[in-house]
């Protein structure tokens, strides 16, 4: 029988350089898109697929993020007096169980791969999802689950993947197709950041991964690739020559890249616009804006 997947990596070391002067005291992944920091979409995220076990690759710099999934007594007291229970709720739904959340540190910037690498010891021997907080997805079904449930068919690895235009191919991990199933494709081989014009298709993986523990063995003896880091596409790739299966898998939804500014103001409009309390205020606001950009144009 398969096993579950229950244990998920945030790799969270990041210095958000791209953000700065924000993230000059805060860590990128508390900043907010909405009313929620980024953290918590994925976290939320990885709920819905089944986790229950937390595991974050942190730095220096990052006990805001820490103290963000603690417990705080002295504001719950005071939303309760207060008789706000909705916003009470609210608060509630960041909190995590005691035992369900584990901190590693990632001493050295070496890339994705070690910060995976950096959590062995918590993972074991047993399958495991990895979610980088940067790539947040808007889903009916949340990504993550909707790769569970394929995962539960095929075993072996798997990527998150979709589809890009060739001239950005290169800003990604890119899939070799062995064969095409519709949502999912098996996968013969991966590049990371291939030159412009040699990439051996236009699917791309993005932030989400289920691996299995024979990944943290490969990664114990990878050597630094492309950008001079321990690329966690190299690992992958490694499996594939090894003979064991790695799958792409199509999701349903819309990726944003919040590691950028351009994303994070697109997600900000995306997520503002699809909620009930926002859309109408935030919608006339828009129209307004564009009618007078048209008008002074």
């Amino acid at each position: 029988m398969r096993r579950k997947v229950t244990k998920a990596i945030f790799p969270v070391a990041g210095m958000g350089t791209r953000f700065l002067p924000a993230t000059k005291s805060i860590p990128k992944e508390i900043m907010t898109l909405v009313d929620r920091p980024l953290i918590q979409y994925a976290i939320d995220e990885a709920r819905a697929a089944g986790i229950k076990e937390f595991i974050f690759v942190t730095s220096r710099g990052k006990g805001a993020l820490e103290d963000y999934f603690d417990l705080a007594p002295e504001l719950e007291n005071a939303l309760r007096k207060s008789g706000k229970d909705a916003l009470l709720e609210t608060l509630r739904a960041t909190n995590m169980d005691s035992g369900a959340i584990a901190y590693v540190r990632q001493h050295r910037a070496l890339g994705l791969g070690h910060a995976v690498w950096c959590a062995k010891r918590l993972i074991s021997n047993e399958p495991f999802a990895v979610i980088l907080p940067d790539d947040v997805i808007a889903a009916e079904q949340p990504c993550l689950a909707q790769m569970v449930e394929a995962y539960e068919q095929t075993g072996g690895c798997m990527v998150a993947a979709m589809e890009v235009p060739p001239a950005k191919a290169g800003a990604y991990g890119v899939l070799d197709v062995a064969e095409d199933m519709g949502s999912l494709v098996k996968v013969r081989g991966m590049v990371e950041k291939p030159p412009l014009g040699e990439a051996p298709s236009n699917l791309a993986v993005i932030g989400r991964y289920i691996l299995t523990p024979k990944v943290l063995q490969t990664l114990n003896r990878m050597k630094s690739g492309a950008g001079g880091e321990i690329q966690l596409t190299d690992a992958i790739a490694e499996e594939i020559r090894q003979g064991r299966e790695v799958y792409g898998h199509r999701f349903r939804g819309q990726r944003f890249d919040c590691g950028s500014k351009a994303g994070f103001l697109q997600a900000t409009v995306a997520f503002g616009l699809a909620r009930e309390d926002l859309r109408d205020e935030f919608q006339t606001y828009l129209g307004e804006l564009m009618q007078a950009q048209q008008a002074a144009e």
